[in-house]
């Protein structure tokens, strides 16, 4: 009951058909209003505030994406030197795909950044409610690793902050020793938009974060909802409130770890929520008879989205359905070394091929690498 529904194609093309159709019959009781001026007191909202201390340049790439009606004139507004890129709205697209996952785009941010000797880049889809981060070495930071950066800087203002972050997400929500000497509290729950929206606003939580890149901030930093531009702004003034520090130096202070890609073997919808099943009752009875993975014992076991299953030395392994595609999701990552990285992989994968519905990865970690089976899918937003 609690899964979400799966289309097949035929079904997906005459939903497309009554859509564009409009074979539909409306109901009574709905209503229509229109705002006035909607940009503009958008745009308010945001910027009703006080302006940084700190004048920071920043490369703001809207992918002519929706976020190139607003970017320019809130950054502008909070005291930010801007340098647009591709700002023009265009629904075509033109230039590349507006994913701040997307290595194209990153790669165009990262020109800017250098070329402008910026203090930051950012990256905003073409919906912007997203927001993807360049530093200013040119280097991309990766969601998670913003949402560690973000709620060190929140947790550091807000006592016993609290924090829900996605299934998906860096162990260093719990493990980071700053976030822990602050008090934060963080839980992880389901990957996916509406469930990270949803538990955020729940539990009351301050922030939730999705390694997609949507990030759900209460107030007083927002109003629950994702938007790209309030998490611009919690960067911006994270950035604010560490004078003398780069981009490059808050995530550098970050503890390092080793994770992968995220990996994606094939599995039918008729079976993988099945094979999940298995797998979690598979670590669920380990867990019970105290065995050990690898020589050490399980730490912790989350249930809530598939298995991610942690050992003693911080290492971790997911396994989950994909939630819109025939496939199940693994991703890994260590705080100790690449090979034990390497070692949660080769134990999950052992796992998974004791079903025979598991089939070929889209890519996974070889020899140090992730490598190409098949083309990889870069935007994960819905995954």
């Amino acid at each position: 009951a609690n899964r979400p529904l799966t289309f097949v194609p035929d079904e997906m093309t005459r939903l497309k058909e009554i859509v564009l159709n409009a074979e539909f019959k409306n109901k009574a009781g709905g209503s229509y209003q229109f705002h006035e001026n909607y940009p503009a007191r958008y745009i308010a909202d945001l910027t009703s505030r006080p302006k940084l201390t700190r004048k920071l340049k920043v490369v703001a790439a809207r992918g002519n994406g929706t976020a190139g009606a607003f970017a320019p004139q809130v950054l502008e507004a909070i005291g930010c030197e801007g340098i647009p890129l591709d700002t023009e709205l265009d629904h075509t697209f033109p230039k590349y795909n507006p994913n701040p996952e997307d290595m194209e785009m990153l790669h165009a941010i990262r020109d800017a950044v250098l070329h402008h000797k910026a203090d930051v880049g950012l990256g905003f889809d073409g919906d912007g409610d997203r927001c993807g981060v360049v530093d200013n070495t040119g280097e991309e930071i990766y969601a998670d690793k913003v949402g560690v950066m973000l709620a060190r800087d929140m947790s550091a203002i807000h006592k016993d902050a609290q924090f829900i972050v996605d299934v998906k997400s860096t162990g260093l929500f719990v493990t980071d020793p700053v976030l822990q000497k602050q008090g934060a509290k963080v839980a992880y729950w389901k990957t996916g938009h509406s469930y990270m929206k949803r538990r955020t606003h729940e539990t009351g939580a301050l922030a939730g974060f999705e390694k997609s890149g949507h990030f759900f901030f209460n107030k007083p930093y927002g109003r629950g909802y994702d938007d790209g531009l309030v998490s611009a702004l919690a960067i911006c003034d994270m950035l604010d409130r560490a004078p003398g520090k780069s981009m490059a130096d808050l995530k550098n202070a970050l503890p390092k770890t080793w994770s992968s890609p995220t990996m994606s073997p094939h599995c039918a919808d008729e079976t993988k929520y099945g094979v999940i099943d298995q797998v979690v009752k598979h670590f669920e009875g380990l867990q019970a008879k105290g065995a050990r993975i690898g020589g050490q014992a399980i730490r912790d076991l989350v249930t809530v989205n598939g298995g991610r299953v942690t050992v003693e030395d911080g290492s971790w392994g997911l396994v989950r359905a994909s939630s819109n595609k025939p496939e199940l999701v693994v991703v890994v990552e260590s705080p100790v070394t690449e090979q034990r990285m390497h070692d949660m992989f080769e134990m999950l994968n052992s796992v998974l091929r004791t079903h025979a519905a598991v089939g070929e990865y889209n890519q996974r970690i070889q020899g140090g690498l992730a490598g190409p089976i098949r083309q990889a899918r870069t935007d994960t937003e819905f995954d």
